[in-house]
């Protein structure tokens, strides 16, 4: 079997991110002045890199933070299973840590086991799983050696629980950043991550 190399990026910064305001799948912001850097600081580092394929969600954040890769015409799936959580009632609200003791119920919830619980008006994580499975089997079944996939924060900790075989619990111990990279090796059936949160390339000309 061939391995795959797998670059599983978070989208760069929006406003709402910089002002702590919950977006999930159903506010579909656009990356602000900084997340612009960010995704040309990212395309400067990783421009020579020969993608396959490009992965992103529907939501354009997602694709605008690595459109300069679209533009190269490195073959390009939108998919909405690829979106963030959706944070249900929470959305377009500020979560100020302790203030909202709902929505830190169900994050308790969450790391304690009980992963099919929902926020309310929106998606728990084993949904959210559940509708990564297609696109997860099509990047493993996939000729493609090298990908780039695009993704939000939630969405992204539950990506890496599932392919690396975690309870959905488990889920905060991967930290993120906007931009950041997580590079992973798939061989033989098994998922390793090599890098993970790597921000050195924001570095760069910053």
């Amino acid at each position: 079997m061939k391995s795959k190399k797998i670059y599983l990026v978070r989208h760069g910064q929006t406003d709402y991110n910089l002002k702590g305001i919950v977006q999930g799948s159903g506010i579909d912001a656009s990356i602000n002045a900084t997340g612009r850097k960010q995704a040309d600081q990212f395309f400067d580092s990783y421009k020579n890199v020969s993608f396959d394929k490009v992965y992103t969600s529907a939501l354009q954040r997602s694709m605008q933070s690595v459109n300069k890769f679209i533009e190269l015409g490195i073959p390009h799936k939108i998919s909405t299973g690829l979106n963030e959580i959706n944070w249900g009632t929470r959305e377009g609200k500020v979560i100020i840590p302790g203030e909202d003791v709902y929505f830190q119920s169900v994050i308790t919830a969450w790391q304690l086991g009980n992963t099919s619980l929902e926020m309310e008006g929106g998606e728990s994580p084993e949904e959210v799983k559940e509708r990564q499975k297609p696109d997860l089997q099509e990047i493993t079944d996939s000729d493609d050696d090298t990908i780039l996939i695009c993704m939000h924060g939630r969405a992204m900790r539950i990506f890496l629980c599932h392919i690396l075989d975690y309870p959905l619990s488990r889920m905060d111990e991967f930290e993120h950043h906007n931009l950041c990279l997580y590079l992973i090796k798939y061989e033989n059936g098994i998922f390793n991550i090599e890098q993970a949160n790597n921000t050195d390339h924001l570095e760069q000309g910053s």
